[in-house]
């Protein structure tokens, strides 16, 4: 175990601090105004997962911190324990979690195996809409027609592999997918092309924190954010107002540009699963030994 010095340890939060803060504080002026905002909001909301928890700075297994018992409250983590002016990871909590190690490593491995899948063209937020005279985000109308989201889902189908978003879809499109997914399907289906099972990879990441460390949870974060924006940009909704340019995916040329983006989001994600991956294993390994 490696002990980090006070001084080495705050640099390092706090460069921390300013990569996140850009990312929380509209998320809190907005709430301290009463507003809501569909794209910024939903790694929040969805999850849920605070602003708190994702500024608090975790080193990463193997290594501890110098610090105070005021700065052990601060941090608010029952995944820590504070000994002889050291913070350090809970052994109790690893022995405690270690089966979810193993469950989540599986689970990631078994998703990183399989060839992304592209083609989907983002319709599952359309699926959600389809028929329906209200809608989940009823502070934004929809751009397009019922009859024209009608019209794009049977042409172009839908091809949803991810529990949680076939879960919203309404009562008339859920037996259009192919797919009639449950919970217990998940660990079967999941695959690296989907937007969704990629910005799981933040929800993983928090759980895992103390052991990967912050670098990891900011990237997971930082792509699920960028999934965010083009998963409401080729959404029905007309969100301009908010500065989201729509991808038209009714269109050839919005498909194609969608394609382009769902390949780039895979690659960034597999090469996340697998430091997480990696990870999960280092730590079994130490236990073991």
């Amino acid at each position: 175990m490696e002990l980090l010095s006070a001084d080495t340890w705050h640099r390092l939060r706090d460069e921390h601090f300013s990569i996140v803060d850009p990312w929380i504080a509209p998320r809190l002026e907005r709430r301290a105004r009463q507003e809501k905002h569909p794209v910024d909001d939903f790694l929040f909301e969805y999850y849920p997962i605070s602003p708190k928890k994702l500024r608090n700075w975790h080193p990463g297994i193997g290594l501890a911190l110098e610090a105070t018992a005021e700065e052990f409250d601060e941090l608010g983590d029952s995944r820590y324990v504070f000994i002889n002016d050291v913070i350090s990871i809970s052994e109790s909590w690893l022995t405690e979690s270690h089966e979810n190690f193993r469950r989540t490593r599986d689970f990631l491995a078994l998703t990183h195996s399989r060839p992304a899948r592209s083609g989907c063209f983002g319709l599952h937020e359309w699926a959600m809409v389809l028929g329906q005279d209200e809608v989940r985000h009823e502070a934004w109308p929809l751009r397009l027609s019922q009859e024209k989201i009608r019209a794009t889902i049977d042409e172009q189908g839908l091809r949803c592999t991810h529990f949680d978003a076939f879960r919203f879809f309404t009562d008339e499109a859920r037996p259009m997918n192919p797919l009639q997914l449950a919970r217990i399907d998940q660990i079967d289906q999941e695959q690296p092309g989907c937007l969704h099972a990629n910005m799981d990879l933040y929800k993983h990441a928090q759980q895992l924190a103390p052991i990967l460390g912050s670098e990891i949870v900011r990237d997971a974060f930082a792509l699920a954010r960028d999934i965010r924006l083009v998963d409401m940009q080729v959404a029905p909704y007309e969100l301009l107002a908010l500065g989201v340019s729509p991808i038209r995916v009714e269109t050839a040329e919005g498909r194609a540009e969608f394609v382009v983006r769902q390949r780039e989001f895979a690659l960034r994600a597999n090469s996340i699963r697998d430091r997480i991956i990696r990870a999960i294993e280092a730590v079994i390994a130490i236990s073991v030994d």
